[in-house]
Formats: C-alpha cells, structure tokens, sequence
C-alpha cells in the first residue's frame, strides 16, 4: 500500500471513529492500536505503554495539571466574582461598561486559571445575570462572556501554549511572552465592540420608551460612591498579587515553567485560605476533585494524541504529507492561509489540544521550511483554534454559556457570538501584517532569536 493510500485510509478512519461518539482519547488510540497491528510489526504493539510513557515524561507537561489545580482554586471559590463585581463597579459609567467590565475580568481570570471552560464558568456565572439584569441582549450577553472565555488559551499560562511548545520544540517562556500583545489586542477589539453593540441597544431601548413602551433596565442610571469603590479594590488585590508573582518567578528566571504552575497553584489555594476561609477538607475536595478529573482527561488525550503521532511517523504518513505539501510550491501566505484553514475545519469537530498533536508532525515542517517564524505562528494557531472554542458545531465555550444560562437559546447564543468570531478574523490578519505584535514582547526581554 501505498504512503498516500495509507494516510489516507488514517485520517479516514479517524474521522470514522470520532464521528461514532466515541470520547477522543478512546478514538485516537484505538486508530492508533489498529494500524500498529496491522501495519507494523508485531512486536510494536508490546511498546505501547512504552511508548506513551516516554512522550509523556516531560518535565513540561507537568506543569499542566499544576496550572488547572490554579485554575480550579480560583473558578471553584467566590474569587471570580469578587473580580467581576469589583471591576463593574469602576467601570459602570462607561458606555457599555458592564460588557468592558465582563471583557477585562475574562482576561485577568484566563490569565491565572488557563482555561477557556473555566473562565466562561466563573465570569459567566456572575456577569451574564448582571448584563442581563440590566437589560443587555440575551445574545450579546452570552457572546461576550463566550468570546473573552477564549482568552485562556491565549493569556499566559496557557495549557494549549504549553502543549504547542513541546510538539513544535519551541521555548516556552517566549511563547508565553509572545501570547501577550495579542491578547490585549483582543481585549481591545472585544471591548470596543462591547461599547459599540450597548450603545446601540441602548438607543434602540430609549427609542422604545419614548413611543411609550417599557422602559428598559438600559435606561436604569446606577450609582456607586467613591468609598464603594475603594473597598472593592481590596477585592482585585489578591489577584495582581498571585499574577505578578507567577509572572516574576517565570520571566525573572527564579523558577521553571513546571516550578511556577506549582508556585501559582499554592499561592491560589494560599490565597482561598487567608481571604475566603476555604481550606478545611469539605471545601477543598470540588477543588481537587474537578483539578483530578480534568487532569485525567486531558493528559490521556495528551497521551493517545502523541501515540497516534508516534503511528503516524513510523508509518512515514507525516512525512509524506509534509513532502506533499511542500512540493506544491505554494507562495509563503498561500500555505500559511490552507493551513490556517485546514486548523479552522478541525476546530468544527476537536478540541485545540488534539489539533496541536495530530497537525504538527505534517503542518510545522513546512512552515519552517517557508521561514516562518514557529513562535509566531503559534500564536496565530491559537487565536484560529480560540475561533474553534466558539464556532459550532462543537464550539465548546458555547455549551458551557448554555450549561449556565440554560434559557438563553442556543441560536441567541451562536448568533451573538459571531461578531467576536469576524473579531478574531481581522486579530489574524493584523498579527500577518504586523508580525511583531508577537514577536516584540518576546524579542525586547529575551533577545532576537
């Protein structure tokens, strides 16, 4: 058989299988345990265990269920919320406000917890209630919320970015480095929309109440005096604390990626005991609890993920697609834009840790061959698998929104979302034609590569 016959009847089986229900872990490791035995030799199937153990040994991955035991400290306690209230209160005489407000906790949240999912729980849970209280479009509401979500996987620390780091060999420092100018691009296009879409649903309300309908909560003033405001910022404190403090002891060079997940997640639970009391037992077991369960799941992911690599290689199909690839003689934007595509089909159906660990044995080769800069593209990967989190079919953030506003229909949801998504769009394009929104970060602090 033939090497395109082979990866063929690979990815078509793949498809198969996944398309069956069956969780992804399951499915890429039983494609790959099937090809192993009938299309190499037998004694491979007894290195299996092997196999995964090796690719998983990295002192790296370590550092992912460190930073989701962080993230789960901070989206299982009242700390979410107390961000979110003590922003909103700042920031509530700004037109669209509220929706600004939502924005910047997502971000600051992502930033510590590195979970979409979590950050749309835990800022969703509070701020979609409050927008809507005060009259925002249930739509817009939950399109906001969905979109900042994104920004877990953006923000450092970011699991994803940790994962792209080992298969494409990259420092993982300056892929966090470089995760920050583009992440407040996005909080800056996230929020100006926000004011943009209130201030026209608040015309249209006062258009409403003026032809005498109801008066919308938009057309509500509210009112916080400046001692209100000065005791909430006691609130945030904590939070500037503990990023400060993973962000010093990584970039300052104290400690290692692996040694900062773990510094972060003791200052997390350091922080729950002294402020909100939570460290007895009962309290602390939905903590680990929720940090086990989520760690279990997505490390074995991680680890058939890098089996069904592993397959992939000795079968030389990745290499094989790659040579393929590059002796199409694409210009350099033409292959940067079908593969930016191929990442955007894929994110209708897999989450962005197995679209990493599946593509970049075939994608990473001939993007460095073309001289693109891996850093770089990582993070415009990112933003285009952040555009997966919330586009359907699968759009994960999407689910979560209607897991905790189950009233909101799923068609309000999808539809307010898609501004952000055209958001996301036209972030690409300006990291394309200004590469050192990136880059600069990384190359001001840790020198040119």
């Amino acid at each position: 058989m033939s090497e395109l016959t082979l990866g063929a009847l690979y990815g078509a089986v793949t498809l198969v299988v996944m398309f069956s229900g069956m969780p992804i872990a399951f499915a890429l490791g039983i494609v790959a345990t099937g090809f192993m035995y009938f299309f190499m030799p037998a004694s491979s199937l007894d290195t299996i265990t092997q196999n995964v153990y090796e690719e998983m040994a990295s002192i790296t991955l370590l550092s992912i269920p460190l930073f989701i035991l962080k993230g789960a400290a901070i989206g299982k306690s009242p700390a979410g919320r107390d961000l979110y209230s003590a922003i909103h209160t700042w920031m509530h005489k700004i037109p669209g406000g509220l929706g600004i407000a939502n924005v910047f906790a997502c971000a600051l949240f992502a930033a510590m917890a590195g979970s979409s999912p979590a950050t749309c729980s835990a800022i969703g849970s509070a701020g979609i209630p409050e927008m809507r209280k005060r009259g925002y479009s249930p739509g817009f509401a939950a399109g906001i919320i969905a979109a900042g979500g994104t920004l877990g996987i953006l923000l450092p620390p970011s699991i994803t970015m940790i994962l792209y780091a080992v298969a494409a060999e990259q420092s993982l420092g300056r892929l966090f480095l470089a995760g920050i100018g583009p992440g407040i691009l996005l909080v800056v296009l996230f929020a100006g929309y926000a004011v943009y879409r209130a201030r026209k649903e608040y015309h249209m309300a006062l258009d409403i109440y003026q032809k005498g309908g109801e008066k919308s909560a938009y057309l509500e003033d509210e009112h916080f005096t400046l001692k209100e405001k000065v005791e909430m910022l006691p609130r945030v404190l904590p939070f500037i604390v503990l990023l400060i403090g993973v962000m010093v002891a990584l970039y300052g060079g104290f400690a290692t990626p692996s040694e900062t997940a773990g510094l972060g997640a003791l200052l997390a639970l350091a922080l729950l005991a002294c402020i909100y009391g939570v460290w007895k037992p009962k309290d602390l077991s939905p903590i680990l609890g929720s940090s086990i369960k989520e760690s279990t799941m997505l490390l074995l992911i991680i680890g058939m993920s890098l089996l069904y690599s592993y397959v992939m290689s000795y079968l030389h199909i990745s290499q094989s697609a790659a040579a393929w690839v590059v002796s199409l003689h694409l210009s350099k934007w033409v292959l940067l834009a079908v593969i930016l595509l191929m990442v955007v089909v894929f994110g209708f159906f897999l989450p962005p840790v197995s679209i990493i660990l599946m593509t970049a044995p075939i994608i990473l080769p001939p993007l460095r061959e073309a001289g693109f800069d891996l850093i770089w593209f990582g993070i415009v990967m990112t933003v285009v698998m952040e555009m997966g989190l919330i586009h359907p079919p699968v759009g994960l953030n999407i689910f979560v929104i209607k897991n905790i506003a189950p009233d909101i229909p799923l068609k309000d949801v999808i539809w307010g979302v898609f501004p952000f998504l055209l958001l996301m769009v036209v972030a690409v394009l300006l990291l394309c034609f200004f590469p050192s929104i990136a880059t600069g970060l990384p190359d001001m602090i840790m020198g040119a590569k």
